[in-house]
């Protein structure tokens, strides 16, 4: 296996990775919001 290879191993792995951490990351952060906003609800009636 070259240097060429491996680079374009990574190259193709670029776009599965950036799906891979949206698939995390999205419902993570509207957890949060979510988590956010029934908090403020506790608080303020």
């Amino acid at each position: 296996m070259t240097m060429a290879a491996t680079e374009q191993d990574r190259t193709n792995r670029i776009p599965l990775m950036i799906l891979a951490w949206a698939w995390v990351t999205l419902p993570f952060l509207y957890g949060v919001f979510e988590l956010i906003r029934k908090v403020a609800q506790l608080f303020n009636g």
